[in-house]
C-alpha cells in the first residue's frame, strides 16, 4: 500500500491505525473489566435496567438502549469533529493531548508531553504495537465471543463446529492446535480434506528438498559437466534462481519425465487410505521399512508435516530474497528499487 510512495496517504493511514488502534485497546479492556468489576446502581433508570443487568461480551449490544446508542454515537462524533484537532499535519495521531491522552479528559486541561526525544519515541512505538495488539486481540474475542456464546467461552462449547471431525488429525500441533483460517475444511468432507492433506504432504517434500538445494550448492558442486553437448559444467550453473535460464530444454524435459513418472507409476495408490503413504517405509527410502511402534511414527509423522510447513514458508523467502538482491542469499541492501527507502 505504501510502495507509491504518496506521503499524505500514508499520514492518512497512519491516523486510522493509531486511532483504530486505540479504539481496540479501550474495547479489549472493555471485555476484560466487567468479568471482575460493575457499576452499582442503574445504566438506564427510564427502563430499569441496571449495569449489572448488562452482559458482557457480544451479548450486551442488544439490552443497549437506542437512547445509549445515540449517546455513542452523538460523542465519538463529537470527538472526531470538535475535540480531537491535529496539531502537526507531520505526526498523525498527535491531538495536542499530551501523554495518554490526559488532555482530552478534564476540560481546560492540557496533558504533559514527553520532552525527551528518545522516551518521546519508545513510548510512540509502544503505542503504535499495543494498538496492532490489541486490534487482533479484539478482533479474536469477538470471534469466541460469537461462536462460544460468551465473552470468555470455552471452544468446547462450540457444538456446531464442523472441524471437530479433523480435531484429531496429525498436524493438530501447538500453539495454533487445529488452524485452518479460510475454513476450507469446513463442509466437514473427510475425502476433501485427505486430498488436501496429501497435497500438503507432496508441497512440504518437495519444498523440503528445494531449500536444501538453495544451500547446499553454496558449499559443494559436482565436478564435471551439467550438459557436455553445450559444454556447460556445473560449477557454470548459478545458485538460486538465476540457474532457470542455464538449464537447457532437453534438461527442463527430463525433469519433468522423472517428475511424471514418479507421480504417475511409482507414488501410486496410498496405501489404508493414509495421505502421504506409499509403503515406501521410513524416510520413503523403501529398504528401512516402517516405523512399527505407533508413538514413534505419529511423532516422525507429525515432525515431517511440521518441517515440511516451515519448509514452504521457507523457500517462498528464499524466492522473494533472491528475486529482490539479485541472488540467493542476497543482501537486502542491493534492493535499491524498494519503494519504502
Amino acid at each position: 500500500m505504501s510502495k507509491d510512495g504518496d506521503v499524505e496517504t500514508f499520514r492518512r493511514r497512519r491516523e486510522v491505525e493509531i486511532k483504530n488502534g486505540r479504539v481496540a485497546m479501550f474495547a479489549a479492556m472493555g471485555y476484560i473489566v466487567p468479568e471482575y468489576y460493575r457499576f452499582p446502581g442503574f445504566l438506564a433508570p427510564s427502563a430499569n435496567l441496571k449495569f449489572a443487568d448488562v452482559p458482557n461480551g457480544l451479548a450486551a449490544l442488544k439490552t443497549m438502549p437506542a437512547e445509549g446508542w445515540f449517546q455513542w454515537v452523538a460523542l465519538c462524533g463529537l470527538y472526531e469533529t470538535c475535540v480531537n484537532k491535529p496539531v502537526d499535519p507531520a505526526e498523525p495521531g498527535n491531538y495536542g493531548k499530551g501523554r495518554l491522552g490526559y488532555g482530552s479528559m478534564v476540560v481546560g486541561i492540557q496533558g504533559k508531553r514527553i520532552e525527551d526525544p528518545e522516551a518521546r519515541k519508545k513510548s510512540l512505538n509502544s503505542e503504535l504495537a499495543n494498538g496492532r495488539l490489541a486490534m487482533m486481540a479484539i478482533i479474536g474475542m469477538f470471534f469466541q465471543d460469537g461462536l462460544t456464546g460468551s465473552a470468555w467461552g470455552e471452544w468446547a462449547n462450540y457444538t456446531d463446529s464442523p472441524l471437530r471431525a479433523f480435531e484429531g488429525e496429525l498436524g493438530v500441533q501447538p500453539p495454533v492446535g487445529f488452524w485452518d483460517p479460510l475454513g476450507l475444511s469446513a463442509d466437514g468432507d473427510v475425502a476433501f480434506f485427505k486430498r488436501r492433506r496429501e497435497v500438503e504432504l507432496k508441497h512440504g517434500r518437495i519444498s523440503m528438498f528445494a531449500a536444501i538445494g538453495y544451500i547446499v550448492p553454496e558449499y559443494f558442486r559436482f565436478p564435471g559437466e551439467l550438459s557436455p553437448k553445450l559444454g556447460i559444467s556445473f560449477a557454470d550453473v548459478p545458485n538460486g534462481l538465476a540457474a532457470i535460464s542455464k538449464v537447457p530444454g532437453q534438461g527442463w524435459s527430463q525433469i519433468v519425465g522423472f517428475l511424471g513418472t514418479y507421480e504417475l507409476f511409482i507414488n501410486g495408490e496410498q496405501k489404508n487410505g493414509e495421505p502421504g503413504n506409499y509403503g515406501k517405509g521410513n524416510l520413503g527410502l523403501g529398504f528401512l521399512g516402517s516405523v512399527s511402534d505407533p508413538e514413534a511414527r505419529k511423532k516422525k509423522l507429525s515432525a515431517e508435516l511440521a518441517n515440511g510447513r516451515l519448509a514452504m514458508m521457507a523457500i517462498i523467502g528464499m524466492f522473494f530474497q533472491d528475486g529482490l538482491t539479485g541472488s540467493a542469499w542476497g543482501d537486502w541492501a542491493l534492493y535499491t528499487d524498494s519503494p519504502l527507502r
